[in-house]
């Protein structure tokens, strides 16, 4: 079976590339054969179908999004672009299922967070008038993020995030969800949350992964504390910040993820206070990846499992989480912990 996964972006340490990644590591064991449409992609260029008006970032998408989600009327302009966007992708869509001959589409998030609207109203229309199999595997819903409580896309959201078709199964990482799923939609779902692979221990760190801190510029008499998350409000990582000035030790904060879909005003913030404060806080996403490799420059890049072995303790401060990765992965690596009781 050839099966394409699509999302707007399939790339870098964020929650939905890594439970991708392990999908594809399962059914490619199967002997099935995984293939992608995104925005932005890691995978290997002859398994890619890179559409840039796919990624949530593109300068095309970002001022609908600011038309669609501030405010609760939108203008003649906006539903025109998309619209023209919507067929644009749809037309990528129909070429990526002939280009690999595809039987099934696995929707990663594109059909649950409206982060790029004409992608899932392309999705939506595509499976619709082909009545392909495919599974739309849900990370977060748009009910689930106050940024989307105002809304000029309601009817786009009834819509495509998620929609209801003969052909097309739900899977839910929480129970939570399910049950809103049910109560919103009346569809059922599948739960499958996510997993670390526990049976398989962790590799041993090596001369490559010790060389983490110093690169980062870490000192060997200073203590390493990671925030193995994005850097979006919801993470609260000001609270890592504040612990680590509280520790009163020498000690460096390490956020390993970039800024996500919500900006980039939340890092900015982060920056001032800790340096309000007197905390050094490293981030780190330019060298840290999910698998290491080689920066575009050339140089060393390390990978989240390289800078879990070499952390002294690991914060998790979250106010909400879709699931919660960065507990399961602490404990695969068996690192000390501060977090929160966060709300699923």
């Amino acid at each position: 079976m050839q099966i394409g996964f699509v999302s707007t972006r399939l790339a870098g340490t964020d929650g939905v590339s890594l439970e991708t990644a392990k999908w594809v590591k399962v059914l490619t064991e199967f002997g099935l054969q995984c293939f992608c449409f995104a925005g932005e992609s890691d995978w290997a260029p002859e398994r890619s179908y890179i559409v840039p008006e796919a990624h949530f970032d593109h300068p095309e998408i970002r001022p609908l999004n600011v038309d669609l989600f501030d405010n609760f009327t939108r203008s003649q302009e906006t539903s025109h672009k998309v619209q023209q966007l919507k067929e644009h992708l749809k037309g990528h869509l129909s070429a990526f299922v002939r280009r690999f001959d595809l039987e099934l589409l696995i929707v990663e998030n594109a059909l649950s967070l409206p982060m790029n609207v004409p992608l899932g109203l392309a999705l939506t229309e595509l499976i619709a008038e082909t009545n392909i199999s495919a599974v739309a595997h849900h990370h977060d819903f748009a009910w689930e993020r106050t940024r989307y409580a105002v809304s000029a896309g309601d009817d786009y959201l009834r819509m495509a995030f998620p929609p209801v078709l003969p052909s097309l199964r739900h899977v839910v990482i929480n129970s939570f969800a399910a049950r809103q799923l049910a109560l919103r939609s009346g569809s059922g779902s599948l739960l499958i949350p996510n997993v670390m692979d526990f049976d398989t221990p962790p590799s041993e760190p090596d001369d490559y992964g010790v060389e983490v801190r110093p690169v980062l510029g870490i000192a060997s008499n200073e203590y390493m504390l990671l925030q193995p998350t994005r850097i979006v409000p919801r993470k609260r990582i000001e609270r890592a910040i504040e612990l680590a000035r509280r520790l009163g030790l020498s000690a460096k904060l390490v956020i390993s993820h970039t800024s996500g879909d919500e900006g980039r005003a939340y890092e900015g913030y982060l920056r001032e206070y800790a340096e309000l404060v007197g905390v050094s806080v490293l981030f780190g996403a330019e060298r840290i990846g999910y698998e290491r490799g080689v920066t575009q420059d050339g140089r060393r890049k390390y990978s989240l499992a390289d800078a879990y072995q070499q952390a002294d303790l690991v914060t998790y401060p979250s106010l909400v989480e879709g699931f919660g990765n960065a507990f399961l992965e602490t404990i695969y690596y068996r690192r000390p912990i501060v977090m929160s009781t966060y709300e699923i």
